[in-house]
């Protein structure tokens, strides 16, 4: 069973999923790929909108996940070791999301740079920046696994399912000088070592 939360943040109404094993999802209101792969369970109704009716390890996630918003929002720096992560998807997504969570905070890095990392990762000479862009299309846990911290080759702004101007706000957040990216509004795609994390 996943539990839900909503979480009023600067950017809008966040929800939150999670269960025993760690935070499953963050999603932007109305952003594309809403639920994930775990959408059918959210609309299934195995999931508790009232975050106090989650208990032991679930609601001790979700409240942990609050918290770590909390800190984000209020200009800190959340310490990369504060949730585990369980992002639901395929061993390469996994792949390529771990490496969105190397991005530091405050810094952008491209898709071709990402699929450079994912190619030296599996031993191959090339990595499709398409298929990487697609991975990071489908984060199901938005802002902690940083996919806004991405750009493309030339520093277009694009790619985020939560919408360009919601990408912008969070670059802008940390500190990123936005106005030397391009905003070209084409589709796509949310810090804690990954061990350290308890990223799957």
């Amino acid at each position: 069973m996943y539990y839900t939360m909503k979480y009023h943040s600067p950017i809008g109404t966040l929800t939150l999923a999670g269960n025993e094993g760690g935070l499953a999802g963050l999603w932007i209101e109305g952003q594309k790929y809403y639920g994930g792969s775990i959408l059918n369970e959210l609309a299934d109704g195995k999931t508790q909108e009232d975050q106090g009716t989650a208990s032991g390890e679930a609601g001790l996630i979700l409240e942990k996940a609050k918290d770590w918003l909390e800190q984000y929002f209020n200009n800190q720096r959340p310490m990369p070791d504060i949730l585990p992560l369980r992002p639901a998807g395929s061993e390469f997504q996994k792949k390529v999301w771990k490496i969105l969570c190397e991005i530091p905070y405050g810094q952008v890095v491209t898709y071709g740079e990402i699929a450079k990392k994912m190619a030296a990762n599996m031993n191959r000479e090339h990595m499709s920046a398409q298929a990487v862009g697609g991975a990071i299309g489908h984060n199901p846990i938005s802002i902690i696994i940083p996919c806004h911290r991405v750009v493309g080759s030339k520093g277009s702004m694009r790619g985020y399912a939560g919408g360009i101007e919601k990408k912008r706000m969070l670059l802008e957040w940390e500190g990123v000088d936005v106005s030397a990216l391009v905003n070209l509004h084409a589709p796509g795609c949310g810090r804690t070592t990954n061990q350290e994390r308890g990223f799957l």
